[in-house]
């Protein structure tokens, strides 16, 4: 009954601490100035900036960047407490303690730049967060950079001979790791960061007529088709476009955005789909925007869930 009522009080504790932690008022301030002096930093890039911040979101790979180099940090930094472990061993000899030291500074330095990358990543996807999310992520941040700093403490001692005060550095860096990690998982798998928020796809291939052309004034219109929204837009005179509703990148409805010179633009951070793919130009969604197949028939926009063989760049031509 003990160890049950235990098991049940550490269920409540991580919940109580992100609780804790998402009414904490008092970080929005400091967080929204930091926000301020990325905005001005990539802004400061001019033309290049569209680039750098796409490959920091991910665009490239197709969802963010910053979980695989989270993971390999925590691979990384896991292999180095292991050898270390390993190098502690009574018994061993002195060359297998040399040789799982030097395995163990190796694999540090690895999980020290596995770490700045993850950071860089993690602070461009958390820049577009808010409230709750905004305050546990900027916790998760700070816990995460307080763990590096001692990793390259660790590494420096290490470097000079001292591997038993590297040892206990890292082990005290790897503790407060696995604490900023339920912080991260938080994030992802209760406030949805990084997790493509498109929503349900339209799975039908039939032709639906879904309304008049003349009911497009120039914004996304929202229809529904078999219980799943979309939205619909005329993207050139005599061509028109269906998308999902949402924003991959944090369910933004898409029906208050905008097209512009053939991009649909999210409404909530600007992200940039091309209109006649939905493919992503510009972040910070790293997801492309669901997109199907739409025509018009006797002044009737119809659209279906597969898309079809586009042949010689023709979409959506009036017939």
């Amino acid at each position: 009954m003990v160890g049950a009522a235990r098991r049940g009080g550490l269920r409540k504790l991580g919940p109580q601490v992100l609780s804790a932690i998402g009414r904490q008022e008092w970080l929005d301030r400091p967080s929204y100035r930091f926000e301020h002096l990325l905005s001005f930093g990539f802004n400061a890039l001019g033309g290049a900036r569209n680039a750098v911040t796409n490959a920091l979101n991910g665009v490239w790979l197709g969802h963010p960047v910053h979980p695989p180099l989270a993971s390999l940090t925590s691979g990384a930094l896991g292999t180095t407490v292991a050898l270390d472990a390993i190098s502690l061993l009574p018994g061993q000899p002195a060359g297998e303690v040399r040789d799982a030291s030097r395995f163990a500074t190796r694999a540090l330095g690895v999980g020290i730049l596995a770490s700045v990358g993850a950071a860089v990543t993690g602070v461009t996807d958390w820049q577009h967060t808010h409230q709750e999310a905004r305050r546990v992520g900027a916790v998760h941040g700070l816990v995460n950079l307080a763990a590096t700093a001692l990793y390259a403490r660790s590494w420096w001692e290490r470097r000079r001979g001292r591997h038993g005060r590297g040892i206990a550095l890292t082990a005290l860096g790897y503790g407060i790791t696995v604490a900023g990690s339920y912080l991260g998982g938080a994030l992802v798998f209760e406030s949805g960061i990084g997790i493509d928020q498109s929503g349900e796809r339209l799975r039908t291939t039939q032709w639906t007529p879904v309304l008049a052309a003349s009911s497009l004034n120039g914004k996304p219109v929202r229809v529904e088709v078999d219980g799943v929204g979309l939205v619909v837009c005329q993207t050139k005179p005599g061509e028109v476009a269906a998308f999902g509703e949402f924003c991959p990148h944090l369910a933004a409805p898409m029906e208050d955005g905008w097209v512009d010179r053939g991009r649909l633009v999210c409404p909530w951070h600007g992200s940039w789909f091309a209109a006649d793919s939905g493919q992503v130009v510009r972040g910070p969604s790293a997801a492309p925007l669901p997109c199907y197949e739409a025509r018009l028939v006797n002044g009737m926009v119809e659209v279906r869930g597969e898309r079809a063989p586009v042949l010689g760049g023709q979409r959506g031509i009036t017939k």
